[in-house]
């Protein structure tokens, strides 16, 4: 039987073997390219499932602190300032100078009527009057009791009686003399009068006003103040104190005059930290002869020659925007992607806050890539996609508040 098998086999034609051999290898090819279908797919679906799991970010590179400088916000005020309250209650008579103008040191400003204390004031002349007239009574009446008392016609007491009333009376007429003195004295405060040169810049009455005597805030009748020369004061924090010095210069400018600096010299520094502010306060001198400053407005002091803080120098001295900064309950971070797109949180200290940018104290250098706007959730270790090269923050556009996660 078998050999008749073989010999049928033998017998087939050959086209017969071609096509058993054709479909064997097209049945092979179509398991394979179906295997690689599926596997395909299935790396297309696990990529983008990686790919959708993957945050992008926009990178930004620490910006470098310029070499030396220290600008501060700061207030102006006048070099004397003097408020001109009323010592003597009456009416306003009359005022002679309205806000804005310049007045001279002694110069009227403004005169009250004051009919109560000019009463006052003829009532103790007239007690005074009949004063004197009973202490010079009394003076005659112990002169004579005293001539007597040569001849023993008077006794001895009597006589000094008499001359202990003649002092008394004239005590009395001498306190009555001061009592008209000090009348007098308040009479005068009737007439306001500058105390300095310089300009007034506030006028509280006007005439035919009840005026009564003050001396708390807000009831000042006019305000003199010396605008020739000005004093700034600058809250210096705590980590720059020691760059600050007597004598040291700075540059002003004021958000009203664009383009204009002014020279300024430090004065005097308060030698002593303030404990709600965390900083001290340092006072400088500006002249303002043309008078383009303004006592009581805001600027910006910038100490020419005060150097970066050693921390600074030691982070490399750099800046960010404030939306690149965490703040949760690990401190204050910033998060930074390394060579793999990984992210890694670097702990950071803050040496100032100058509003659109932080200054940086330690823990970041202006190679790192920072992520500008971390997203919620980000965590050690995690791999992103970056949708930019590190840009200078200059370019970057994501500059808000700093992140808080809890």
């Amino acid at each position: 039987m078998r050999t008749d098998a073989k010999a049928a086999e033998a017998t087939r034609p050959p086209r017969f073997k071609l096509a058993a051999t054709v479909a064997v290898v097209a049945a092979i090819v179509i398991v394979a390219a179906g295997l690689w279908s599926r596997r395909s797919n299935a790396e297309q679906l696990r990529g983008a499932a990686e790919a959708r799991g993957q945050p992008t970010v926009a990178l930004i590179a620490p910006q470098p602190l310029a070499e030396g400088g220290l600008e501060l916000p700061a207030r102006i005020e006048a070099w004397s300032r003097a408020p001109i309250y009323a010592r003597v209650s009456g009416y306003l008579k009359r005022w002679n100078v309205d806000i804005g103008g310049k007045v001279k040191a002694g110069q009227q400003l403004a005169e009250i009527e004051t009919p109560d204390l000019d009463q006052q004031l003829m009532q103790a002349k007239a007690e005074l009057a009949t004063a004197r007239s009973n202490a010079a009574l009394a003076a005659s009446t112990a002169k004579r009791w005293q001539g007597l008392l040569a001849s023993d016609s008077v006794s001895k007491q009597e006589v000094d009686e008499r001359t202990g009333d003649m002092a008394a009376k004239q005590s009395q007429a001498a306190a009555l003399q001061a009592n008209v003195e000090r009348i007098e004295a308040l009479k005068r405060f009737t007439q306001l009068s500058a105390p300095f040169d310089g300009v007034v810049t506030a006028r509280n009455t006007d005439v035919g006003a009840l005026i009564n005597v003050g001396g708390a805030p807000g009831s000042e009748l006019f305000v003199v103040s010396d605008m020739r020369r000005l004093r700034v004061y600058v809250n210096v924090p705590q980590r720059q104190v020691a760059q600050v010095r007597t004598g040291d210069k700075a540059v002003l400018t004021v958000p009203e005059r664009p383009g204009q600096r002014f020279a300024a010299t430090v004065q005097s520094l308060a030698q002593s930290i303030n404990t709600a502010s965390g900083a001290m306060l340092v006072q400088l001198a500006v002249d303002n002869d043309k008078d383009e400053l303004l006592p009581g407005g805001f600027a910006t002091v910038r100490f020419e020659g005060a150097a970066k803080g050693e921390a600074a120098q030691a982070a490399g001295g750099v800046s960010l925007p404030p939306g690149a900064v965490i703040i949760n309950k690990d401190g204050v971070q910033v998060a930074t992607v390394d060579a793999g797109n990984r992210v890694r949180l670097r702990k950071i200290t803050i040496a100032r806050d100058m509003g659109t940018r932080i200054e940086v104290g330690a823990g970041l250098s202006p190679a790192d890539r920072v992520i500008a706007n971390p997203p919620d959730g980000l965590a050690e270790g995690d791999l992103v996609r970056v949708a930019q090269p590190a840009a200078s923050p200059t370019a970057s556009t994501s500059v808000g508040a700093p992140k808080g996660r809890s």
